[in-house]
C-alpha cells in the first residue's frame, strides 16, 4: 500500500500565481487543493483536512490569519505559511505571534517556498511520530517499553502473564537489550507494584561481601561490623529484588539463595535465627546458564528453580523497525538533558542507524544518539555526528557497487528496473525471509514493503 502524498491547501486570490504554485507543488509529489477566499479556505479545512496550508495574507473577504485562527479554535495543529505582497516587519511579527510557522513576501521564490514546505512537513511528521510514541509509551499497554515490533509485542504479553505469578523469573538476553526495564515492567504489572523494586548487580559486589549485602549482618559478626545492617532481601520485603548478572554469584551463595526461594526465610550473618521475608526474585543474565551448569559454574537445582518462568529479551537486530522509534526516544531525552530545542534526525543519519546491526543493542544506540546530540551544532543530526563505527559500516556497504551493462546506452535499464530486479533476486535467495532480505539490502522492512508494493503496481499496469 503506497503512502498518501501530503495534501497542501493553497489559499491565493491571484489565479495565475495559484496555478503556478499548484503545478510546482504537484511536480514535487504533493496533492494540492486551492481556494481563493477566506470562506473557501475555512470550508477546505473540514473537507480536505490538509497537512500544510499556504495562504495569502490579504484576501477578498478578509485576511489569511482568519483561517489560522479557525484552525486553532478547532484544536488542530497544521504547518501554516503566510505570503503577501505587502510584507512588513510588523505583519511578520503579527503572523508569527498568531501561530504561523513562516512568513514569505512577494515576489515569491518558488524554490524558497518549496524548501520551507519540505522542512515544515518533515518537522510535523517527526513531531507527530514523537507524540504518537509518547502516547503509546505512557499508556498501560506499552509497559514502559519502546517498540512496536512483533518481538516486543510478544514480550509484553509474556510480561503480563508472568506478572500474575509470585514465582521467581529468569530474564535472559544479550548485554544492552534492556533486561532491567523488563524486570521493572514485571514489578509494575504485579500486585507488588506498591512495594520496593531493588536492582542489584551481582558482578559489582565483592564475593566476600555478598552474603552480608544480601542477607544483612549482626553487630560484631565480622571485623568492621560495628552495627547491625539490614540486607537487600529485608529492604525488598513486600516487593521485588532484581539480581542482575546472576551468573556471577558464587556457588556458596547460590545455595543460600535457593533456600530463600524455597523457604522464604533469610539468616543474617552472625545471627542464630532466621527471618521471614516476602520477596519476589527476578534474576537476569546475558550468559548461557545451561552451559554454566554443565561446566560446574552454576547450580543445576537453582537453574531449574529459576527457568520455570523465563523471558527472552530480543536483540535489537531482531526488532524490525524499532530502531526508528528508539532513536527518536533517545534523541528527545538527550536533547532535553542537554537543554537543546527541537532536534531532528537527518534522513541519511537515520538510514545509517537502520542499516547498522548494533551488536551492543539498545544501550549502543542510546550511546550513539547521546554522542550525536553532543556534537550536533544545528537542529539536524547528520552522519558526521554519529560514531565512526556506524559511518564506517555505511562506507563498506557502498563499496560493492553493481557493474553497469555494456552496449547501447538506450538499452540500459532504469534505476527503478535495476532496483526491482535486485530486490526480487534477494527475496528469492533468502526464500522469502523479508527480515533477512531487508538486512542484506540495507533498508528497514517498511522500505522493503514499499518497494514490493511498487513492484506489484508495476506488474498490474
Amino acid at each position: 500500500m503506497k503512502a498518501r502524498p501530503a495534501l497542501i491547501m493553497l489559499v491565493e486570490d491571484d489565479a495565475s500565481l495559484r496555478t503556478l504554485l499548484s503545478e510546482e507543488l504537484e511536480v514535487d509529489g504533493y496533492a494540492v487543493r486551492s481556494a481563493a477566499t477566506v470562506e473557501e479556505g475555512c470550508n477546505g479545512l473540514r473537507e480536505w483536512r490538509p497537512d500544510l496550508i499556504v495562504s495569502d495574507l490579504r484576501l477578498p473577504d478578509g485576511d489569511g490569519l482568519a483561517i489560522l485562527r479557525k484552525l486553532q479554535a478547532e484544536g488542530h495543529s497544521v504547518p501554516f505559511i503566510i505570503i503577501t505582497a505587502f510584507g512588513t516587519v510588523d505583519q511578520a511579527v503579527e503572523a508569527l505571534k498568531a501561530g504561523a510557522d513562516d512568513f514569505l513576501t512577494k515576489p515569491l521564490s518558488t524554490d524558497h517556498l518549496r524548501l520551507k514546505i519540505k522542512r515544515l512537513l518533515a518537522h510535523a511528521a517527526v513531531t507527530s511520530e514523537l507524540a504518537r510514541y509518547k502516547s503509546q509509551s505512557e499508556s498501560d499497554s506499552a509497559l514502559g517499553l519502546v517498540g512496536e515490533s512483533r518481538a516486543m509485542e510478544r514480550l509484553r504479553n509474556e510480561i503480563r502473564q508472568v506478572a500474575r505469578s509470585q514465582a521467581a523469573v529468569l530474564v535472559s538476553g544479550e548485554s544492552g537489550t534492556g533486561k532491567e526495564l523488563v524486570a521493572r515492567a514485571i514489578h509494575d504489572e504485579s500486585e507488588r507494584r506498591q512495594g520496593p523494586f531493588i536492582p542489584v548487580n551481582c558482578a559489582g559486589i565483592p564475593h566476600e561481601l555478598m552474603e552480608s549485602e544480601f542477607f544483612g549482618h549482626e553487630a560484631g559478626a565480622f571485623t568492621g561490623a560495628k552495627s547491625a545492617r539490614r540486607g537487600l532481601f529485608a529492604e525488598a520485603d513486600g516487593g521485588t529484588l532484581l539480581l542482575d548478572e546472576i551468573g556471577e554469584m558464587p556457588l556458596a551463595l547460590q545455595a543460600k539463595l535457593l533456600r530463600v526461594l524455597q523457604e522464604g526465610t533469610i539468616k543474617p550473618v552472625g545471627s542464630d535465627h532466621e527471618e521471614a521475608v516476602n520477596v519476589r526474585v527476578i534474576a537476569a543474565t546475558h550468559q548461557d546458564l545451561v552451559r554454566a551448569v554443565e561446566q560446574g559454574g552454576f547450580r543445576e537445582d537453582l537453574y531449574y528453580r529459576l527457568e520455570t518462568l523465563t523471558l527472552m529479551v530480543p536483540p535489537l537486530r531482531e526488532r524490525d523497525d524499532d530502531v526508528d522509534l528508539l532513536a527518536m526516544h533517545f534523541l528527545r531525552d538527550s536533547a532535553r538533558r542537554h537543554q537543546r530545542g527541537f532536534l531532528q534526525l537527518g534522513e541519511v543519519a537515520a538510514r545509517m542507524l537502520a542499516d547498522y546491526p548494533f551488536p551492543g543493542n539498545v544501550r549502543e544506540l542510546a550511546s550513539a544518539i547521546e554522542r550525536a546530540v553532543t556534537f550536533c551544532d544545528g537542529d539536524v543530526v547528520l552522519p558526521e555526528h554519529l560514531p565512526a563505527r556506524i559511518r564506517k559500516r555505511q562506507t563498506e556497504s557502498a563499496e560493492g557497487r553493481p557493474v553497469l551493462p555494456s552496449g547501447n546506452l538506450a538499452d540500459w535499464p532504469t534505476l527503478e528496473q535495476v532496483q526491482q530486479d535486485y530486490v526480487v533476486r534477494v527475496i528469492d535467495a533468502v526464500e522469502g525471509n523479508k527480515r533477512r532480505a531487508a538486512q542484506i539490502l540495507g533498508v528497514n522492512r517498511r522500505t522493503l514493503y514499499r518497494w514490493l508494493d511498487a513492484e506489484k503496481d508495476t506488474a498490474h499496469d
